[in-house]
């Protein structure tokens, strides 16, 4: 027999491996929590990324359907009530609005009509007279159109900008909410082609000195269209009055008239 090298088996101590099982152990968890922080982390950028989609969209669904709607009254920052009267001017601009005793029917919908004026030097340019009704429950105030009726030496020269829900695949969208948040995005118009106008509620908490008089705890909005995307205003609403605020316009009235 060629004689060789006899190999004696090692032992491992007992406390050796109990340490090797508690690694083994340790390292199992510390797998498991990465992955548990790992799918936590991956929900909270879906939900980030959700929250981001919503905020970028322009809401456009109202659900009118399901709507009380009146066609007077008033919340914080809209009055919808008969014979309430906002003059706004600057240098030869003046745009008078009156909100009718007078309704329209649009559909199914009975609207209360305001009447928009505006001048330039003394000169009227165009005549619009405005549909709204305002929901019983939440004071939103929506849109159903306009008739527009432009001027040029004292003669109707045209109608751009006219829309009604119902024609044309046109919807009525909300104008001012009854309970406004900041970073709010809504559609004013839904008129394809014709009428997109929207609103983005910037601040609810603006002074604005105008020579009507000095107005806290004002809403400011940022309102655009993408039929024109180079075209921005801004507009203010006082509490308890309305619009105060239409870029360079400035309120110098308000309050009820006689006789409208």
């Amino acid at each position: 027999m060629r004689q060789g090298v006899h190999h004696q088996a090692a032992s491992v101590p007992g406390n050796a491996i109990f340490v090797m099982l508690a690694s083994a152990a340790a390292l199992l968890s510390a797998s498991a929590c990465s992955s548990s922080e790992q799918a936590a982390q991956a929900r909270a950028r879906e939900a980030s990324a959700a929250s981001e989609r919503q905020a970028s969209e322009w809401q456009e669904d109202f659900g009118l359907e399901r709507r009380s709607l009146a066609d007077s009254g008033s919340n914080r920052y809209f009055v919808l009530e008969p014979g309430f009267q906002l003059v706004l001017a600057n240098d030869g601009e003046r745009v008078t609005i009156t909100v009718l005793d007078e309704t329209e029917k649009v559909g199914d919908v009975t609207t209360r009509v305001v009447e928009e004026r505006e001048e330039e030097d003394g000169e009227l340019v165009e005549v619009s007279r405005n549909f709204f009704a305002i929901c019983k429950d939440t004071g939103d105030v929506f849109y159903f159109g306009e008739d527009v009726d432009e001027y040029e030496n004292g003669d109707v020269s045209g109608h751009p900008g006219s829309w009604r829900t119902g024609e044309k695949g046109a919807r009525a969208a909300l104008v001012m909410p009854g309970s406004p948040r900041v970073g709010m995005r809504y559609y004013q118009e839904l008129a394809s082609e014709r009428a997109l106008d929207r609103a983005e509620v910037l601040s609810l908490g603006e002074t604005l000195k105008t020579p009507a008089g000095t107005f806290q705890g004002c809403l400011k909005s940022r309102e655009s269209t993408p039929l024109e995307p180079d075209e921005v205003e801004y507009k203010t609403y006082a509490p308890g009055i309305g619009l105060a605020q239409d870029e360079d316009l400035l309120l110098v009235r308000y309050g009820p008239v006689a006789g409208k």
